[in-house]
């Protein structure tokens, strides 16, 4: 299956190249070195589901500068990865060619074109393990369920998907701008009120007002890009509803399917800065448990789990 033609979409895929493409040599330190902001436990997490199902033939569809690539090989596995950005692969052909693994067994491509997870040279994909992180944030709303379906004709029967994405939920703990977006935008119908208002209509606005004032809308900062390039916040980077993604899941055509929750955070990360040390230690301490209910609420993403029957 093929993406629909969609200007949109090429669009969009251009700015998130155009966002990563000086980000090759930088992301893995930025995100995963010892200055990283918080410490790479979907790292940890990836390879403990790895380990678990026994894969020997994995795909990392996204690959980036092989951040999770060069975590993943292992005696009788065969490490396979590709993705948008052509910076991004020639880094990780760099770091996966020290770790013996050849130049075309990472190559560039899309998750929304079916035979981008064909490795070059080869007929069929069967993979006994596909992950992706850092992508769904990047494509469009119409696009996921390609993405998903791919990436299952990309399985073999009983193979895994261990996909990665942006908590929406996480937005009813934080109480900033993320959260009032969530409110005016998910929860309330703020338009369908608006048009039955009638005569209440400027009470209504008053209200609307009232909801925003309890919310710190200043914060996150917009993260913007590193030279002359858009910065994350700058290009499409959605966020998506655990329940809902699984179902999608679900409807693809995976069974066994899981969620599990990581980036948690012990207290709303305005007030976690008053407590640095403890905010830190509580939060990663919480990491221990990736099914733990609070995470639909308390980490700021997620992986999907799922077998393809």
């Amino acid at each position: 299956m093929n993406p629909p033609s969609d200007k949109r979409g090429g669009q969009v895929e251009a700015s998130v190249k155009h966002c990563y493409s000086t980000w090759g040599d930088k992301y893995y330190r930025d995100y995963y070195g010892p200055d990283a902001p918080y410490p790479p436990v979907h790292l940890d997490l990836v390879r403990r589901l790895v380990d678990r199902v026994g894969a020997r033939r994995i795909l990392d569809a996204g690959c980036g500068p092989a951040s999770m690539m060069r975590h993943l090989p292992g005696a009788g596995r065969a490490i396979y990865g590709f993705d948008l950005t052509p910076e991004m692969v020639a880094e990780a052909r760099r770091v996966m060619a020290e770790l013996g693994t050849a130049p075309e067994r990472v190559w560039e491509g899309s998750v929304l074109v079916q035979n981008t997870f064909i490795p070059p040279g080869e007929t069929r994909a069967d993979f006994e393990c596909i992950v992706c992180c850092g992508v769904l944030p990047h494509i469009l709303q119409n696009q996921d369920t390609i993405c998903l379906s791919n990436i299952r004709e990309a399985l073999v029967p009983g193979g895994y998907a261990i996909v990665e994405a942006r908590n929406e939920l996480f937005s009813l703990f934080t109480l900033n701008r993320y959260s009032h977006q969530f409110f005016l935008e998910r929860l309330i119908p703020t338009e369908k009120l608006r048009a039955m208002a009638g005569p209440e209509r400027e009470a209504l606005e008053q209200a609307l007002h009232q909801v925003e004032k309890m919310f710190r809308t200043d914060i996150p900062p917009i993260r913007k890009g590193k030279e002359s390039e858009p910065g994350y916040d700058e290009v499409l980077s959605r966020v998506h509803n655990p329940l809902d993604l699984r179902e999608q899941f679900r409807q693809v055509g995976f069974d066994d399917v899981t969620l599990l929750f990581y980036h948690f955070h012990c207290l709303p990360p305005m007030v976690g800065t008053l407590v640095p040390k403890l905010f830190r230690e509580a939060s990663l301490a919480m990491e221990s448990d990736p099914e733990d209910w609070r995470g639909l609420f308390m980490a700021s993403a997620f992986f999907v789990m799922a077998r393809r029957p």
